[in-house]
């Protein structure tokens, strides 16, 4: 039985003060929820301070929503893995369709920090997903297909089970549309199949999938009540407090 994962992406938002105020309603929320996984991703800036409130709650874990593939050295702008571990992190989003799309990552640059991730023993979120042109093509298998084995190439079995996948259809990612239970589901049993072959059965039933895209109290239970989805990284919907909580409570009643 995969335990389910549900992880905060707060992207540029969320100030010290904003997260705050955010961690005083939302660890009251949570404090007595151990049935699932949950992660908090806040900015950069917010990173220290955001450790720092999570350090006696044992159930709410840190993560990053990226970092580069090098120990260290001249990137300006850049962090490393050592340095997100250092402050008791434990899981980093990469591949985001933001990061793809805007600022021109690969699935081979995808890959190098993946591996660097693992390196620096956190657990990669790799976010997968194709766009609506690409949908509307009947290419979504093929995108998910190349995406995974480029993303993911060279893991060992140990690695992939460490390696939790986002499913997130890019044209339903802050756009109030949501792919639907059958949609969703048929497109994370794809992606099981595809690591099954990238390894082998029993690896690929490990492996936790996250949804994402417009994940919100009102459609978790039946995006999360579907037999290959085991979890949700979610955007807007996770700067709310309330709702953010709401959707790892209902989450955990499944």
């Amino acid at each position: 039985m995969r335990r389910k994962i549900i992880a905060a992406n707060w992207k540029m938002n969320m100030t010290v003060n904003e997260s705050g105020s955010y961690l005083d309603t939302f660890l009251l929320e949570v404090a007595e929820e151990k049935r699932l996984d949950i992660v908090l991703v806040p900015p950069f800036t917010t990173l220290a301070y955001v450790s720092e409130r999570l350090n006696k709650i044992q159930n709410v874990k840190l993560g990053a929503q990226n970092m580069h593939w090098e120990k260290g050295g001249a990137f300006t702008g850049e962090i490393s893995g050592a340095m997100i571990r250092e402050l008791f992190a434990r899981y980093v989003i990469l591949g985001h369709s933001e990061r793809r799309a805007l600022f021109g990552e690969t699935d081979a640059i995808v890959n190098k920090k993946t591996h660097a991730a693992h390196e620096a023993s956190l657990k990669p979120i790799v976010c997968i997903g194709e766009t609506l042109a690409e949908r509307d093509a009947d290419k979504v298998e093929q995108v998910l297909e190349t995406q995974l084995r480029g993303s993911l190439a060279g893991l060992d079995a140990k690695m992939l089970t460490d390696t939790v996948l986002a499913y997130e259809p890019v044209w339903a990612i802050g756009t109030g549309r949501t792919a639907s239970p059958e949609q969703a589901q048929a497109a994370h049993a794809f992606i099981r199949k595809v690591l099954t072959e990238i390894s082998d059965a029993a690896t690929a039933d490990k492996v936790r999938i996250q949804y994402g895209g417009s994940v919100k109290p009102g459609n978790t239970v039946e995006l999360l009540s579907q037999p290959d989805i085991d979890g949700a990284l979610v955007g807007g919907a996770a700067l709310v407090a309330r709702d953010f909580a709401e959707i790892i409570k209902l989450t955990a009643a499944l």
